[in-house]
């Protein structure tokens, strides 16, 4: 992208009023600028949930990590972002009056892969939604019960049961089962609640 391009995106950032399209724009707009270098970067965490519920939960900052290559010095990181007219670094930045974090390399333990949006200035990658219930999942209870985490996750049940999100329910419960998270009847207890709430057909119901 040339700067005038990239100052045009910004100034559309800027002026846009609603969280959502406005980070996902912002989200667009780094992604494209990374990629120009061969960075690829999937957004993770609270800001995943924020656009595959759009906008039903939304995230404080705008966390990206790496794919591709998994580690970045931060000369080129300090140099990529000030493209953007980003202040601060080396891995949380501002601009456009939002934060955006560059975290290190992606963790994902899930077999599916990440999802792929179409976006104002190039697609976005996103964690997939398998991997996002079980962190969330488990931050809702260890160390200790933590209720955003669970409005996160119950959220993001609610969009795959009622079909907005295809969601690997098989997959979920392999990751549940797993010694990395051993919380299937946490998980089970979640969906259920949240398919009776809806009125959805539960897909851990026998």
């Amino acid at each position: 992208m040339t700067i005038a391009e990239i100052q045009r995106a910004l100034a559309d950032i800027t002026a846009e009023t609603d969280p959502t399209p406005k980070h996902f724009k912002l989200a667009s707009l780094v992604s494209a600028v990374f990629r120009e270098r061969g960075v690829e970067l999937v957004v993770v965490g609270g800001s995943a949930i924020e656009f595959y519920t759009e906008g039903g939960y939304v995230s404080g900052d705008l966390d990206m990590c790496l794919v591709s290559p998994p580690r970045l010095d931060i000369r080129t990181r300090q140099e990529l972002m000030g493209r953007l007219g980003a202040r601060g670094g080396p891995r949380s930045w501002q601009v456009a009056g939002h934060f955006v974090d560059i975290l290190g390399e992606v963790e994902t333990l899930a077999r599916t892969p990440f999802d792929e949006l179409e976006a104002p200035y190039g697609p976005v990658r996103l964690v997939s939604p398998e991997d996002l219930l079980i962190e969330r999942v488990l931050i809702s209870v260890y160390p200790q019960r933590y209720e955003p985490a669970e409005q996160c996750a119950r959220k993001l049940i609610a969009v795959a049961l009622s079909g907005q999100v295809e969601m690997d329910w098989r997959e979920v419960r392999r990751l549940a089962e797993s010694p990395e998270y051993l919380i299937l009847p946490v998980l089970e207890t979640a969906v259920g609640e949240v398919a009776h709430e809806l009125g959805k057909p539960n897909p851990y119901h026998s």
